[in-house]
């Protein structure tokens, strides 16, 4: 089988090669060099950047086989995250791999505007000795203001009360409970910049933060005050920040980000590098071995788990989130409901509810609407399904998907229902359920029938008058044409006297024997279900997942899942 390759764009750890394994395709190519690639894009199922490669719109365009984009690092400016979306393209990236690093720069970059290491050591290396000239401060009983109390925040907040520096911060998403179990007061930015000694910014860049610290909040501090940017730049005003510091009323300032990097000649951020009281540092955030080789590590394994089939936690444009390894397992069961769904459907779908009934329903299982989804589109549409861009194909279609958690389950431990509305006005109902030690998926009822049927690759569907020797003339018909029946279920008849039979067979059926095989037993409805079944290396177990349609008239389908 061919391996899938992945594309390492830009130079990465070697523990992230590593961390890929053997299962892949591993090739590299300098993604600054455009044309090289876009060519190298081709069949390429992942790659890997840092932040010189660009993946936009034309990119995504030339990577048929695309399946995921992961960012070595937090940021994701050089990706388009839109695009990327609409070709069912998974953006991962590492969001806690360099939270360490920056946090450790950060104080550094106090400690050197408190102390002025830098032009100390500039001065001594031109061989002078002006001890008096870099006179500093203690940072002992002084106040810092951290902007953004995230894991960035909270770690700078610990490592400065080691300094019995006084802690004030500004989050409006932050609680007081927690803020106080950090040891950190909340206050207003205002209070903030007019009490600190030493103001430092973490917050994302967005339309409303960027440029957040300008005229106004630097007239606000204390002469005496520094303020330092590890996080992102133009948060801080550039301009305003150049007339502050050469007008005194700041007294110096740390920057490792600039708004345009490398700083352009002539742009507001260029000056700022020519004044003593700065302090600067060229984007080294995430510079360090350590963070470099966790962001590679935690990328690989999420490239790993995307082209396995699976829902990466640190996707940024899936609304997975974390997956509990109680819900994890049903995930596979879930979207092959989806896929028989579709072809269950004589019409188009309007709405449809996926039910969690049982104990699942004390976890978070937002996973399976994405899963029944993408399981209901994926023969429906000629494009691409994936986690991704399944709920787009919703949107798109006027499908309204609705998740309904219930505890009550009188029959089974857990049971996920796909209760549909057709254009036609008809309803869909089916059942299934992962069943026994090794979770089995299993189809165990269809509008109301009672079956128990393992999901495999080949099935037939008919309803039927129930009659005394129906099992005999399509057993006859497939023996004729060498096909084996692997399984067979048959439902009661209800109501009106139709029987449903389920079967499973080890071959597809030509349709010239289909056809003869349903005028044999006067079935109103018949259907052939080819289902492909893509294991997945999940951590619970293994997976099922993908398929083809099937379709029975106004049908209602239910997903059981037994844990």
């Amino acid at each position: 089988m061919t391996k899938p390759v992945v594309l390492i764009a830009e130079e990465l750890s070697p523990a992230t090669i590593d961390a890929l394994g053997p299962d892949f395709d591993v090739r590299n190519v300098d993604g600054t060099d455009r044309p090289a690639l876009l060519s190298a894009l081709a069949d390429a199922h992942a790659v890997l950047v840092r932040s010189a490669t660009q993946i936009d719109a034309e990119a995504l365009a030339a990577a048929p086989s695309l399946k995921v984009v992961a960012r070595a690092g937090v940021g994701l400016d050089n990706v388009d995250i839109k695009s990327a979306t609409a070709a069912g393209v998974m953006v991962v990236n590492a969001p806690t791999s360099n939270i360490i690093s920056a946090a450790e720069l950060t104080v550094g970059h106090v400690l050197s505007l408190a102390r002025r290491i830098p032009a100390a050591h500039s001065s001594l290396a031109q061989g002078l000795w002006k001890r008096s000239l870099f006179t500093g401060t203690e940072l002992f009983e002084k106040t810092i203001g951290i902007i953004g109390l995230g894991r960035i925040g909270a770690l700078i907040a610990a490592r400065l009360q080691a300094f019995d520096m006084r802690v004030i911060a500004y989050d409006p998403y932050v609680t007081a409970a927690r803020a106080q179990q950090l040891g950190v007061q909340l206050v207003s930015l205002d209070e903030l910049l007019e009490q600190s000694d030493f103001v430092t910014i973490h917050m994302p860049k967005t339309p409303e933060t960027t440029g957040m610290i300008g005229a106004e909040q630097l007239r606000r501090m204390k002469k005496t005050a520094y303020v330092i940017n590890v996080a992102r730049g133009g948060l801080i005003d550039e301009e305003a920040l150049f007339d502050a510091l050469t007008a005194g009323e700041i007294a110096g300032a740390g920057l490792d980000v600039f708004s345009t990097e490398p700083p352009a000649e002539g742009g507001p951020a260029r000056k700022l590098l020519d004044l003593p009281n700065v302090v600067v540092t060229p984007h080294l955030g995430a510079s360090t071995e350590e963070a470099q080789e966790k962001a590679g590590v935690s990328v690989a394994r999420s490239v790993k788990l995307a082209l396995e089939g699976d829902l990466v936690p640190d996707a940024v444009n899936v609304a997975g989130g974390a997956i509990d390894p109680f819900v994890r397992p049903g995930i596979a069961l879930v979207e092959m409901l989806g896929q028989f769904f579709s072809g269950l459907a004589d019409s188009a779908l309007t709405s449809l509810d996926i039910e969690v009934r049982g104990e699942l329903a004390a976890y978070d299982v937002s996973v399976y609407r994405l899963a029944a989804l993408k399981g209901y589109f994926s023969r429906i549409v000629s494009e691409s399904v994936s986690y991704v861009n399944a709920p787009l194909f919703a949107e798109q279609r006027g499908v309204e998907a609705r998740l309904v958690v219930e505890a009550e389950s009188p029959l089974y431990r857990n049971i996920t229902i796909l209760r549909g509305t057709l254009a036609d006005g008809s309803t869909l109902t089916v059942a299934g359920t992962l069943a026994g030690t090794r979770m089995v998926p299993k189809v165990v009822a269809i509008n109301g029938y009672d079956i128990e049927v393992p999901i495999e690759k080949h099935h037939l569907v008919m309803r039927y008058a129930d009659r005394p020797g129906i099992v005999a003339i399509y057993g006859q018909k497939l023996g004729e044409a060498g096909i084996n029946i692997a399984g067979l279920q048959v439902a009661a008849p209800d109501a009106t006297g139709r029987a449903l039979s389920v079967l499973t067979v080890d071959s597809p059926v030509p349709d010239e024997i289909l056809g003869a095989m349903r005028e044999a037993v006067g079935a109103d409805l018949f259907r052939q279900i080819d289902i492909v079944r893509r294991l997945t290396r999940q951590r619970s177990g293994e997976g099922v997942a993908g398929a083809a349609p099937f379709v029975v008239s106004g049908m209602v389908l239910y997903g059981v899942f037994m844990a």
